[in-house]
């Protein structure tokens, strides 16, 4: 029924007009009556009216046609059951209770509960009384459908990346520091995850931004469907990602949680613009045991994100309280790298390259290493990873060309040397000379000297790539294809170059090791590729016996991995090769070594109920070997505290002087990179209540920790300080 016919009878004693005066110049109540009607019909003003049950006794057709549905399915319905907030956090008042307390109201935005996606409406009501007695509620409606959703979308964007969806910085930002204040009186954990895409700056540079943004979005996809636990992803901006992951702070399953990102991650995309393979590195820390506020916390997750993506990528580190010192130190490396050029403080070692049929060594493969004066020597992976992104990689690897051809030129002619050419060096003009030179002055063969490099020499300009492939070509050096399955491994590439060999990623052959199926099915179609294309194809990191039998099936030519030999200094390299040929056979016992790392920081050991302050010289899985006590006998039990509640039990097996090897009862676990840490940790606030600093354990008494001296008593140190020790610790 029309508005005019419902309110007409009300005002029909009004209709009339009033004896003289102004009645000509006033509109009469049936005009009024009219215009609203033609108000409601247009859809500017709709009305509604319910009874004192709060039933609807009428509705503006129009509002019934925008929600789609018949009027008269909602005449005789309760409102409050008709329409619903549309406040999505359900914080506004339901319109039920609005109704009960009789009083007017206004703005009340709601949606139909039937058609919750057809409109949004804006109620306001005003109750009705006939003298004292209520008889309902008159009111009207607008539809603000558009403005809603504006609004909405605004909200979102403020909180929410456009992109992919995920929470963007600000939201992360007071996520994490409103649970972490939530969590700290609660004494609770909480797990915050750094992570960056590696290569994703190849996919901008070689397919477009286009495709990184499509990229993105995918990798945000991929990551809800990882991470099947309570937690909040957010897109920092760029390639970054921020995950907060409360209650956790096992790092066993933060662990598992890493590697999984980083195993979907890295698996291939497909594009509009092509087919492109990325990487991803992980920092992780836990409040309180990494910080308590928001900017310790995420500080930490930064330093070990730095630490990962240092120590080659693709790979996730736990915070540790030497990181930041590690850090300091690596750019002090990093300044100091050029000088070290300049003073000779490199050198090369050498990794056989097997032939896999006969077991001949037919070339090695050079690895720059540095004596640093002060660390002592710096292996090849760390290395490599200083060396990553500086500006004397191209000094350094050119350096390593010409002095691996100088060795070489010592060994049989059957035996050639390997070199990684880094990108820079490659696109450098006037390498291909360079590399001239150095065969000349060495007077070593052309074909004796094989170049090693990675897809992302093709990034660069094709015409300079080209021109400096056909010079080495011409040359005579053998060419490289190194990594070949970690990137985009494009077909146009090998068609492109003259190589003479593929190297199989090491990662995708570490992946057919605990694998039997995908990666080893890839592994054969990338030899019979280079078999058409008359390439040979070499395997590396090859740790058992099990694993060289399914590559020589799968008719791998070369190998090399600690299954032969780890790298080697030159003089054994020159003894091995005094003889008429070398020949190494593969063997399971020559497992990679537990990496020892070379440390230099101040510790606390814990023996009874005192804390002693040592010097920790180096650490392993299961020991470590410390300085700076007097006269310790064997089998003496300490508690080591390596920092932020890592408390290991720890046996003296071996003591000289002022030293001792220590064996751990627990071995310590690798933190995804090459790192160490404990599994579990003792909680800060369990520290602090047995009288310990949040931080770490303090040098000085422990009697009130368990086991401790009886209340009263003094803490009671048995071994004596070696002279000098307090002063190096400082």
């Amino acid at each position: 029924m029309p508005l005019k016919g419902f309110l007409s009878a009300k005002h029909k004693a009004r209709s009339q007009p009033a004896s003289g005066d102004l009645s000509a110049t006033k509109l009469s109540d049936d005009e009024k009556l009219a215009m609203l009607d033609e108000l409601e019909t247009s859809g500017l003003g709709w009305f509604w009216a319910s009874d004192r049950n709060g039933n609807l006794t009428y509705l503006s057709p129009a509002i019934a046609d925008r929600i789609d549905l018949p009027l008269d399915e909602l005449i005789g319905q309760p409102l409050a059951g008709a329409f619903v907030s549309a406040d999505s956090d359900g914080r506004t008042k339901s319109l039920a209770l609005m109704l009960g307390a009789r009083k007017a109201f206004s703005g009340f935005v709601v949606r139909a509960e039937r058609r919750p996606e057809r409109a949004v409406l804006r109620l306001s009501g005003r109750p009705a009384y006939d003298g004292e007695t209520f008889t309902g509620f008159r009111g009207t409606g607008a539809d603000i459908t558009d403005e809603f959703f504006r609004e909405a979308e605004t909200a979102r964007l403020a909180k929410y990346d456009s992109l992919t969806g995920l929470s963007n910085r600000h939201r992360m930002k007071h996520l994490i520091e409103t649970t972490l204040a939530a969590f700290q009186p609660a004494k609770r954990n909480c797990a915050v995850m750094m992570l960056d895409l590696d290569k994703f700056k190849h996919v901008n540079d070689t397919l477009g931004h286009a495709a990184g943004d499509e990229l993105l979005k995918q990798v945000a996809d991929r990551m809800r469907r990882a991470l099947e636990v309570e937690c909040e992803i957010g897109r920092l901006g760029g390639d970054e990602f921020q995950i907060m992951l409360p209650d956790q702070d096992d790092r066993g399953v933060l662990g598992e949680i890493a590697l999984k990102l980083i195993t979907m991650i890295k698996q291939p995309y497909t594009l509009e613009e092509g087919r492109c393979v990325i990487g991803c590195s992980a920092g992780i820390a836990v409040a309180p045991h990494d910080g308590v506020s928001f900017d310790d916390v995420v500080r930490s997750a930064d330093l070990a994100l730095y630490a990962a993506k240092n120590g080659g990528r693709g790979q996730y580190r736990f915070f540790s309280g030497e990181l930041e010192n590690e850090a300091i130190f690596r750019r002090r490396l990093e300044e100091n790298l050029g000088e070290a050029v300049r003073e000779e403080q490199l050198f090369l070692k050498y990794e056989p390259i097997v032939d896999a049929a006969s077991g001949n060594v037919d070339a090695l493969e050079a690895h720059i290493c540095w004596m640093h004066e002060q660390r002592g020597e710096i292996e090849e992976e760390e290395f490599a990873s200083i060396l990553d992104g500086s500006q004397q990689v191209g000094e350094v690897g050119l350096w390593a060309i010409r002095e691996a051809c100088a060795e070489a030129a010592k060994w049989p002619d059957s035996v050639r040397v390997a070199v990684n050419v880094p990108v820079p060096l490659f696109v450098a003009e006037g390498f291909a000379d360079a590399v001239s030179q150095a065969l000349a002055d060495t007077d070593l063969a052309p074909r004796r000297l094989e170049l090693e490099m990675s897809e992302a020499v093709f990034f660069g300009d094709t015409q300079d790539v080209d021109r400096t492939l056909a010079q080495l070509f011409k040359l005579g050096a053998r060419l490289t294809l190194d990594e070949f399955g970690s990137g985009y491994s494009s077909l146009a590439y090998l068609r492109r170059a003259p190589f003479d060999t593929i190297k199989i990623d090491e990662k995708l052959v570490a992946e057919a090791a605990r694998h039997d199926g995908e990666e080893l099915n890839l592994i054969r179609a990338i030899v019979a590729l280079a078999g058409a294309l008359e390439m040979d194809t070499i395997a590396n990191g090859i740790e058992t016996t099990e694993l060289f039998e399914r590559l020589r099936e799968c008719g791998v030519g070369r190998m090399q991995g600690p299954i032969y030999s780890d790298p080697i200094g030159r003089d054994v390299v020159e003894e091995q090769l005094a003889g008429d040929s070398w020949k190494i056979a593969p063997s399971g016992d020559r497992v990679k070594r537990s990496k020892r790392r070379t440390v230099y920081r101040r510790i606390n050991i814990i023996h009874d109920d005192h804390s002693y302050e040592v010097v920790l010289r180096n650490l392993s899985k299961t020991g470590a070997l410390i300085q700076g006590l007097a006269d310790v006998p064997k089998g003496t039990q300490f508690v080591v505290d390596l920092g932020g509640g890592q408390l290991a039990v720890a046996t003296v097996i071996r003591s000289s002087g002022d030293t001792q090897g220590l064996e751990f009862e627990q071995s310590l676990i690798d933190d995804g990179s090459g790192g160490l840490c404990t599994r579990n940790r003792v909680s800060p606030y369990a520290l602090a209540s047995a009288g310990a600093p949040l931080a770490a354990l303090s040098p000085g008494s422990y009697k009130t920790m368990p086991g401790g001296a009886l209340e009263g008593q003094a803490s009671v140190p048995q071994f004596s300080y070696a002279p000098g020790a307090r002063s190096e610790a400082a």
